[in-house]
């Protein structure tokens, strides 16, 4: 029954409270940051790497969670890369924000069980600055900067669940996953690094920029 369900740490629901998730790859991650990550958008979409990927526990096995992805405006400028120096400066106010749309997980719903024995990669996830996409892509400003985020959503089968949806959810956060989005590399440190460190890559080292 539902009467010791009650919410646990921090007002969520004990099926969600005590969710951990660690970050995979995350030295490679760190190598990026210390760079500045630049993640590609394009018309037709582009694939992040390094990938978002999560190792979770702390779930419940038997109960069904949705995995799901957004990504927020880090502050409200818009930047350009200065070659000279090497950094990115504020170029002004950001740009409308672009409509704001989650990546569900495609194994979403699944057993907490199932969450846990495998790396969770959200590799199907793509980025795009086509305001007008209808392929469900993440929409991104170019030069603008974001966090992308990570939720676990249980799958309350109350009726009611909507009542308890602030309960129900637990969310993610990691710093070193920030980057600026581009339609071209500005970086050519982080040109190198992506070559270097993506296995998917090969399309670079032989000119064609989409791999």
């Amino acid at each position: 029954g539902w009467a010791s369900e009650g919410p646990g740490a921090g007002g969520k629901n004990r099926r969600v409270c005590h969710a951990t998730a660690r970050l995979e790859m995350g030295s490679l991650w760190e190598e990026f940051n210390r760079l500045g990550t630049e993640m590609i958008v394009t018309k037709a979409g582009r694939r992040m790497f390094p990938t978002f990927q999560v190792k979770l526990s702390g779930l419940d096995p038997l109960a069904d969670y949705v995995l799901l992805m957004d990504f927020i405006p880090l502050d409200d400028k818009r930047y350009r890369y200065a070659f000279h120096s090497s950094s990115w400066l504020a170029a002004g106010r950001a740009e409308p924000a672009a409509p704001g749309r989650v990546h569900f997980h495609p194994d979403s719903p699944a057993k907490g069980a199932q969450w846990m024995r495998q790396i969770v990669s959200f590799d199907k996830l793509k980025l795009t600055n086509n305001l007008l996409d209808d392929n469900g892509h993440i929409i991104l400003n170019s030069m603008h900067r974001y966090q992308p985020r990570f939720h676990v959503v249980f799958v309350d089968p109350r009726r009611d669940s909507e009542r308890f949806a602030h309960q129900n959810f637990k969310s993610f956060s990691f710093p070193e996953t920030q980057f600026m989005a581009v339609t071209a590399y500005q970086n050519h440190r982080i040109t190198q690094l992506k070559i270097a460190s993506n296995p998917f890559a090969k399309g670079f080292r032989d000119g064609d920029p989409e791999p």
